[in-house]
């Protein structure tokens, strides 16, 4: 496969560091842009991080003296540098908006871990095992910004990966019609460590800024369908949620009860999970896990402190099938929200498109 530069924008948040330890030995992409606020700028990459620094691992011997460079200010020396950029940046809205659209518009494509861009008709928002076909998009995208080569993709929010992909082998053959989630999410979603969020021990917040709304509204793009150069969402099933955060480090846990259109047996269920392959599998993309939907038998699994890191984190784990009094069935859903969730499925997502193409 053919190597390609690329760039970190935002590279010393959580998830920029989560992108750091991934590709520090990828096959196909070789870091050689990290880039940050001006506050850190012209900087070693190991002080700007400094004490921030919240991974279990080291940093990366080939980035920790790398001098970060200015997101904003150096949009075109980054662009003429990379291939194409990872961005996960902590700003506002409009402004992370701008900024991506500056970076494709300079012929670097984006692939991002902001919420900015989801809700944009011809941006594709890709779980790479259930909608890679909505890359294709990127042609009419391309052709309203005006751009050879630069455009922007993004990943789905990372409540979404303990449940979506849970529902989505099932959907074809038996129709989901209603889901009910409520996920319990870890602090490291929010940015977080315990010691930099001391009032979530020993608590639970019943509320995350906007993650409802996202879990309710971004599975329908992701179950929508190109048409005039747009994604058009779908219009079921329809799914309410409600997002607490909990006390643990990494990992999020779903409840979910859904109600199908033709209720499928028990058995049916689990040898869709068990047989479900999508194209990152089919490709054997690097980062895609071998098995995508793992089920535990144990009334006590999937468990995130024993769970999250299966299959490098980038797996997601099911368990707790059974008959409801309500609906149909309900069951339990774990993904490592900052893999699965965002690093590793923007990873994965930037395979995808480098396999088939875009990048070149």
């Amino acid at each position: 496969m053919k190597q390609y530069n690329v760039g970190i924008i935002g590279a010393t948040g959580m998830v920029g560091q989560r992108f750091c330890t991934l590709l520090a030995d990828h096959p196909w992409f070789n870091v050689k842009v990290l880039a940050a606020s001006s506050r850190s700028a012209g900087k070693a990459y190991k002080d700007a991080v400094g004490s921030k620094w919240a991974m279990s691992v080291d940093i990366p011997e080939s980035i920790k003296d790398m001098t970060v460079m200015d997101a904003e200010a150096d949009i075109e020396k980054i662009a003429a540098a990379v291939d194409f950029v990872f961005c996960t940046v902590n700003m506002k809205k409009d402004e992370i908006k701008t900024l991506e659209e500056k970076y494709a518009k300079a012929e670097c494509p984006v692939v991002s871990n902001n919420s900015a861009h989801r809700a944009t008709p011809d941006v594709p928002m890709v779980v790479p095992e259930i909608n890679p076909e909505h890359i294709e998009v990127i042609a009419a995208q391309r052709k309203r910004l005006g751009t050879k080569k630069g455009f922007i993709a993004v990943k789905s929010n990372c409540s979404l990966q303990s449940y979506v992909p849970a529902l989505h082998p099932l959907m074809a053959e038996f129709g989901v019609k209603e889901a009910v989630v409520t996920t319990y999410q870890a602090i490291s979603g929010a940015g977080k460590t315990f010691e930099t969020m001391p009032e979530i021990i020993d608590n639970v917040i019943p509320y995350i800024g906007g993650e409802e709304e996202k879990s309710e509204q971004e599975p329908l793009k992701i179950w929508g369908h190109i048409e005039d150069g747009k994604i058009i969402p779908a219009s079921s099933p329809v799914i309410t949620a409600q997002c607490l955060r909990v006390p643990v480090s990494d990992g999020h846990t779903a409840a979910v009860f859904v109600r199908f259109d033709k209720k499928p047996t028990k058995e049916q269920i689990l040898r869709a999970w068990a047989e479900y392959k999508g194209v990152p599998q089919e490709l054997n993309l690097p980062s895609a896990p071998k098995q995508f939907i793992h089920y535990f038998e144990e009334d006590n699994r999937p468990q995130s402190k024993l769970d999250r890191m299966l299959e490098n984190g980038m797996a997601v784990s099911v368990g707790r099938l059974r008959d409801d009094a309500l609906f149909d069935y309900r069951f339990i859903g774990l993904s490592h929200n900052t893999l699965r969730g965002a690093a590793g499925g923007g990873v994965l997502l930037a395979e995808l498109l480098a396999a088939k193409g875009y990048f070149d």
